[in-house]
């Protein structure tokens, strides 16, 4: 009999995963119509236990509160199933009669499951219904802080799937967590694909484990008070969605980012909404307690009421006090603060203008936060937008507190709890993750262009009829751009110029008078096809047309020259052609 708590834990893995590919296997064969109604009967079940699973995740976890904590679970028992009603994700999904092109929903499989501890039980609601929802079969690998609460959740949803009819073994639960064990189910040769939402450790792990993996990076989230917005109501956004369970959302706001001139405002309006400004020793005192090893937050304060992290910190606010806030004069290492806190601590961040609150928003996500969410509170479109353009963030939320914002509550993004934060934080996708990241898309392509034998040899002749005349494309571009009333002028061409000063100092070009365009020096000129040598240019400005006019002499130009525009619309005027093509 075993005994040792890792071989039990791993042997655990071994067992359900088998169980849940043989239900998967049997899945397959479910209609899309089976598949909506198992997930509903999980949406019923888990709305009918949302308040007793946050109650368990907050008395096992000690993080948040059991309020919070049901609109979580409510969110993915109830916001999340109105999404999916509709979707289809079995069998023929779409069809494209124009290409002639039938596309196929096929499941992966088993899909492995890992669950943070901040959002034990609606992250196990929202995982296991879009996995289900997607045809497949799911394993869910608890924190092991949170095991208790996390199994009890995917027991509601197992029950109540078997109940419409799933296969047996559909949702398996690993009662013993660890790590060996966690690694162990996303390496398993019967794993498809991996959901892991957790510290930067185990996300790293799932994408180390080299199966497709979709994990999400921490959230350091700042949020732009823009001098347009008005500035009471935005501080209002800021603080409902940095209270809303103490913070446990990645996507909480971490810092305010404003202009200096509205400074005082920003601090009556958090002051007026129940938040304490800490001095500099309170803040000193608040990073100590918050962070070990630089800023790695720490584990026991993350979810905890301010009160309770003020006390920790050595000193005594108001019970009434609903966040801490202190102003940080950086962004980065040698400013802890201005990291992610996990907790209704919130950072402080005053400059001088819109642009730097644009460097410094900039600054806080490259430092904790690449890819995840980010907000602007403003009046002015445009600004939302050079804001969204800017930052490197896949949530860009504007006038809504960002963990509302960013799961799909407040905004038309899709209900989600697993966040991509894209390549630049090296996840797989920067999508709230959906069903349809659960199945790939075969496709029946059906012939609509006639091919034959002699195609290859058409498409050579076509690229291979001889030397490009860049004359004449320069001319039909001319043309063109005329026939739309937009003839290009002339105009310094940056670029054209560090070329030219290059080709200049190897010799290769001259600067010709009194345009000053640069031109081929003589000695890189060679006769033209005319009865005695003639100068052969490789560019050609409008001085240069004028010159030949007057002496009543053509220009011949090689295959490779320049032609302004100026200079071919003064030719074109010419009865005679002017422009002659020479063969270098």
């Amino acid at each position: 009999m075993l005994q040792d708590p890792d071989l039990i834990s791993l042997q655990e893995v071994r067992t359900k995963i088998e169980k849940a590919w043989a239900a998967a296997q049997r899945f397959r064969a479910f209609t899309q119509e089976q598949v909506d109604a198992i997930a509903e009967r999980m949406a019923e079940a888990a709305r009918g236990h949302a308040e007793h699973l946050a109650k368990m995740a907050v008395d096992e976890t000690g993080y948040g509160n059991a309020k919070d904590k049901f609109a979580k679970n409510m969110f993915a028992a109830e916001r999340l199933p109105a999404e999916l009603r509709g979707m289809k994700t079995v069998g023929v999904i779409r069809e494209r009669p124009d290409e002639k092109v039938t596309e196929i929903a096929v499941p992966v499989g088993v899909v492995a499951a890992v669950l943070p501890t901040t959002n034990p039980t609606s992250t196990a609601i929202y995982k296991t219904l879009i996995a289900l929802k997607a045809g497949n079969a799911i394993v869910l690998s608890p924190h092991p802080r949170a095991k208790g609460c996390t199994c009890a959740t995917a027991e509601v949803l197992y029950r109540a799937a078997v109940s419409a009819g799933a296969p047996e073994g559909i949702i398996q639960c690993i009662t013993q967590p660890t790590v060996e064990s966690t690694n162990e189910l996303m390496k398993h040769p019967r794993t498809a694909v991996i959901l892991s939402t957790g510290g930067a450790g185990i996300v790293k792990a799932a994408y180390s484990s080299g199966k497709p993996a979709y994990g999400v990076g921490p959230g350091n989230v700042p949020v732009l008070v823009d001098t347009t917005a008005d500035t009471e109501w935005a501080v209002r956004g800021v603080l409902s969605g940095k209270t809303f369970d103490y913070g446990t959302l990645c996507s909480s706001e971490q810092t305010i980012v404003a202009e200096t001139k509205i400074r005082q405002n920003v601090l009556s309006a958090l002051q007026a909404n129940g938040t304490f400004l800490c001095d500099d020793t309170q803040a000193k005192a608040l990073a100590r307690v918050l962070f070990s090893k630089g800023t790695t937050v720490n584990p026991d304060l993350v979810g905890h009421a301010a009160a309770e992290i003020a006390k920790r910190a050595g000193f005594t606010v108001p019970d009434s006090t609903r966040v801490l806030a202190a102003e940080v004069a950086g962004i980065g290492r040698d400013f802890p603060l201005s990291a992610e806190k996990l907790s209704p601590v919130l950072a402080l961040h005053f400059v001088e203008s819109f642009d730097a609150a644009l460097n410094a928003c900039e600054a806080i996500l490259r430092f904790h936060g690449l890819g995840h969410t980010c907000g602007i509170y403003t009046n002015d479109e445009a600004k939302a937008r050079v804001f969204a353009e800017r930052m490197p963030a896949f949530r860009v939320l504007a006038n809504t507190p960002t963990p509302q914002g960013s799961v799909g509550i407040t905004t038309g993004l899709f209900p989600a709890m697993t966040l991509g934060c894209g390549a630049v934080a090296g996840n797989a996708t920067g999508d709230n993750v959906t069903p349809m990241h659960l199945i790939n898309i075969k496709r029946l392509a059906w012939g609509i262009r006639p091919w034959s034998q002699d195609e290859p040899a058409k498409l050579s002749a076509a690229v291979s009829s001889g030397p490009v005349d860049r004359a004449r494309i320069s001319a039909a571009v001319d043309r063109f751009l005329g026939g739309k009333g937009a003839a290009p002028k002339p105009a310094a061409s940056p670029t054209a110029d560090i070329v030219d000063k290059f080709l200049e100092s190897k010799g290769i070009i001259t600067t010709c008078e009194p345009c000053s365009a640069p031109r081929r020096t003589p000695e890189a000129s060679k006769p033209g096809p005319a009865e005695k040598p003639v100068a052969v240019s490789d560019f050609v400005c409008e001085a240069d047309v004028r010159e030949a006019i007057r002496a009543g002499r053509k220009i011949y130009i090689s295959a490779k020259a320049i032609v302004t525009p100026s200079a071919r619309e003064l030719a074109n005027t010419q009865k005679d052609e002017l422009l002659i093509s020479a063969q270098r």
